[in-house]
């Protein structure tokens, strides 16, 4: 990873930093009074959506921040686990596990809002009124992904017991999500790690 980084500098990360700049651009659309409800009609999610306006927004949801987190946390996380899982695994694999969590999260948000707070990580109805969107789902996914692909077992398992505590300590949608991702990419690992195994044999 750092000697990628040495030899080619801000061009071994290129997606990472696209993502930033996405990040930060739409921060100043959705902050603009002329413009900002255009963020909310193309990148927008709600649990009230039909499913096939979830699913065509989900993409541009990645990168549409949460207005009342600070800009420069979401900045730095997607800086340091984009560019780790970038210059790791590949771009590709890095934006295709990030929307993967990102839609998982999006699939269990709907179920959770649905089953109600009488089932196990079930939501209140309020929780259809919160917009899901932001890319921390898709940092913790990618963060426990290239974890568990390079048998880095101890930051996986450190990663996946504070998204536990995280639900435990403060129950909301988020955090669900978070959990969420952080199954599914468990789950693509642990299919991979499976075939390589029948191939190897």
């Amino acid at each position: 990873m750092w000697r990628r980084l040495r030899q080619s500098g801000p061009r071994a990360v290129p997606l990472t930093l696209a993502s930033c700049a996405g990040i930060l651009a739409l921060q100043l659309v959705q902050h603009s009074d002329r413009v900002s409800d255009w963020v909310e009609r193309l990148g927008g999610v709600y649990a009230t959506l039909p499913w096939w306006q979830a699913l065509l927004r989900t993409p541009l949801s990645l990168f549409v921040p949460d207005p009342s987190l600070p800009i420069w946390g979401l900045v730095v996380q997607v800086v340091v686990v984009f560019g780790i899982a970038e210059t790791t695994l590949g771009a590709r694999r890095t934006l295709g596990v990030a929307l993967l969590a990102t839609l998982a999260g999006t699939c269990f948000a709907r179920w959770s809002v649905w089953a109600g707070p009488g089932i196990l990580l079930g939501l209140a109805p309020q929780a259809l009124d919160v917009r899901d969107t932001g890319p921390s789902a898709a940092v913790v996914a990618l963060g426990v992904y290239a974890a568990c692909r390079y048998r880095a077992w101890c930051t996986a398992a450190a990663i996946g017991v504070a998204m536990v505590v995280e639900v435990v300590w403060v129950t909301n949608l988020a955090g669900y999500e978070h959990l969420a991702g952080v199954a599914v990419v468990l789950a693509l690992a642990a299919a991979e790690r499976g075939v390589r195994g029948s191939l190897a044999r």
